[in-house]
């Protein structure tokens, strides 16, 4: 069976806005309230940071659910993994997510500042200056047999559906517009000539957008 690249509850506005273009250790997503994006998902009772029982089952709750199904590695850009830019100054940060985090596969940076692979619980991040196509060969090896999540940012995202490697997509399109930042597409309509679409709207007023490989 073939190994896929899939991208995974990636949350964008309706105007299509991923990211804001200021990103700092104090405003990560560089946006104001950036939760709007991904409560839906923290809605659910799946939510893998709920510290209280309940949560929403349904529809949302099925996608939070199957975030890692079937995953065996991650790629993300380096503007995901921190706030760093440029060479690193020192190798202390490792990462938003504390000693345990959430990948529990090998996840393979992409940066043009190359440093040493280190593992924090079952998690080992590996730093890597290549094209999408050398980083994907790399992270489906060592995925052994199962896919590859595409954990974003909008700005690697592109990257890899310019370089035709993208093989399915779920978007969480929530009901905001943000107007400025780091845009995915301007319509959906964008990613036909490639992708079949399936649009399913949920009761917590977030619109599920399904693409799969033509």
């Amino acid at each position: 069976m073939a190994q896929l690249l899939r991208v995974q509850n990636f949350n964008i506005s309706s105007d299509g806005i991923g990211a804001g273009e200021h990103q700092s250790l104090e405003v990560p997503f560089g946006l104001p309230a950036p939760q709007r994006l991904f409560s839906w998902a923290g809605a659910t009772a799946s939510w893998p940071m709920r510290t209280d029982p309940g949560g929403s089952r349904g529809l949302d709750d099925y996608f939070t659910r199957d975030f890692s199904h079937n995953i065996g590695a991650e790629i993300m850009g380096r503007n995901k993994f921190g706030p760093q830019r440029g060479p690193w100054l020192d190798h202390e940060w490792r990462g938003w997510w504390g000693d345990e985090p959430p990948f529990h596969t090998p996840v393979f940076v992409m940066t043009h500042h190359e440093r040493p692979s280190y593992t924090l619980s079952d998690t080992t991040f590996h730093f890597v200056d290549a094209a999408p196509a050398t980083v994907l060969e790399r992270a489906r090896e060592a995925a052994q047999g199962k896919d590859v999540r595409l954990g974003g940012g909008v700005s690697t995202i592109r990257q890899f559906l310019d370089a035709d490697l993208v093989d399915t997509l779920h978007l969480a399109v929530s009901p905001l517009e943000l107007g400025s930042g780091l845009r995915l597409w301007t319509s959906p309509d964008e990613l036909l000539d490639r992708f079949h679409l399936d649009v399913v709207p949920s009761p917590s007023g977030v619109v599920h957008h399904l693409f799969w490989r033509k």
